[in-house]
């Protein structure tokens, strides 16, 4: 045996976990988070820097909703009312995501996750009654698909952002 060896008593056995006999040391895994810089969430951003980084959000989630909507629609043949409603849910999670951190700098808070979800709730079927409405007035034209897409979102975004504005994000 070569002497570099070490023998069973200098071993440690990996991996070592950590005994969980209470409850202190447990946690619950943190939700995803898109870290876009260091600096501490506070709700201290003024509204005009709030309001770019909204509708910048908002143009970035509302290019994911459109193009799984019209993918659904179009290629796959869902009807309009699922095709924007599976887009409006990808849409929305990637903006609740990004505003969080990034555009209103919030804290974790079970409280707001919870007012977020009411309000996606709400302009889900504000965003998706309009769309439907308007795709039924209009006809499934490209051009069409867009105004109504264009309308709906628009509608649906100056309420989220007075809400979350206002109510929201004021939520300690």
């Amino acid at each position: 045996m070569p002497d570099s060896a070490p023998d069973d008593a200098d071993r440690v056995p990996f991996p070592v976990h950590p005994a969980h006999g209470d409850f202190s040391t447990r946690h619950a895994p943190m939700p995803i988070e898109l870290p876009f810089d260091d600096e501490e969430a506070s709700t201290s951003v003024d509204l005009k820097t709030q309001l770019v980084r909204f509708i910048a959000t908002g143009v970035l989630s509302a290019v994911f909703d459109f193009a799984l909507t019209l993918l659904l629609q179009d290629v796959v043949g869902t009807p309009y009312w699922l095709a924007k409603a599976c887009g409006f849910i990808l849409g929305t999670t990637i903006a609740y995501l990004i505003n969080r951190r990034w555009t209103f700098r919030a804290e974790p808070s079970t409280a707001r996750f919870i007012a977020v979800v009411v309000l996606y709730a709400v302009t889900f079927f504000v965003n998706i009654g309009l769309y439907t409405l308007l795709m039924h007035e209009w006809g499934s034209a490209l051009i069409a698909s867009a105004g109504a897409f264009v309308i709906a979102q628009g509608v649906a975004t100056v309420i989220n952002f007075v809400v979350q504005r206002t109510v929201i994000f004021k939520i300690r």
